[in-house]
């Protein structure tokens, strides 16, 4: 549904016309500046700006300026992994294209977002497609929900991210972390293997050493 007919279109091009559709955007975009957060993670104690609310913030404003939006899902990855708990788990991580179309010039744009999820029964897709529609409209409109990652000092204390950044080097001491694309990557102190995260976490937790799934099974309780 690309204005084909607008002297400024050229083929491949993401977005097309540079007056009407724009305009409206500037206008929805100030409308939905801010999302406050309306959802409360039980578990984890903390207030989220859940998808529902992003969704009828940026709704009623692309329907008062009558601009469409039509979403192509794709699914990008799918694969089973083993939780901290030792479940197995469905993650998939979807692809979502969303087309936004000024109903008044057929003039049209296209947002993109990725999302990842996780779930042991049937709802990881679904979580996948919610996480990447929400992101794909929060970053592309600039939405602000007060979140910084970056200032989330809970869960860096949770991750025992100070262990993990003080680890030596694997080459040094077995166990600890290696270097991958200046990233570091915590691997198991019984045979070496790369392990999560979570798996890390869980297992300096109870442990008092980083090991995978397997050699935690085959240690016990040892701390």
């Amino acid at each position: 549904m690309k204005n084909a007919n607008d002297e400024n279109y050229q083929s491949g091009s993401t977005f097309t016309g540079y007056s009407g559709i724009a305009r409206k955007l500037v206008l929805i975009m100030g409308e939905c500046s801010h999302v406050a957060k309306d959802g409360f993670n039980d578990y984890h104690k903390y207030k989220y700006a859940s998808a529902a609310g992003v969704l009828e913030a940026i709704n009623a404003a692309l329907v008062k300026h009558k601009v469409a939006s039509v979403v192509t899902p794709t699914i990008l990855s799918n694969f089973d992994v083993t939780n901290a708990k030792g479940n197995v788990e469905h993650q998939v991580t979807v692809g979502c294209n969303i087309m936004l179309i000024d109903s008044e010039t057929g003039e049209s744009i296209d947002l993109y977002g990725i999302g990842t999820g996780q779930d042991a029964g049937d709802k990881a897709v679904m979580k996948a497609e919610t996480a990447a529609i929400k992101y794909a409209y929060l970053l592309s409109m600039a939405i602000s929900t007060g979140d910084d990652p970056e200032a989330d000092t809970k869960t860096d204390e949770n991750s025992f991210a100070e262990p993990l950044r003080n680890a030596a080097p694997k080459s040094s001491a077995v166990g600890n972390t290696i270097s991958a694309d200046d990233e570091e990557i915590a691997v198991c102190s019984g045979c070496g293997k790369e392990i999560s995260d979570k798996v890390f976490s869980y297992s300096m937790a109870r442990y008092k050493r980083p090991l995978c799934m397997e050699c935690q099974k085959k240690h016990g309780k040892v701390a």
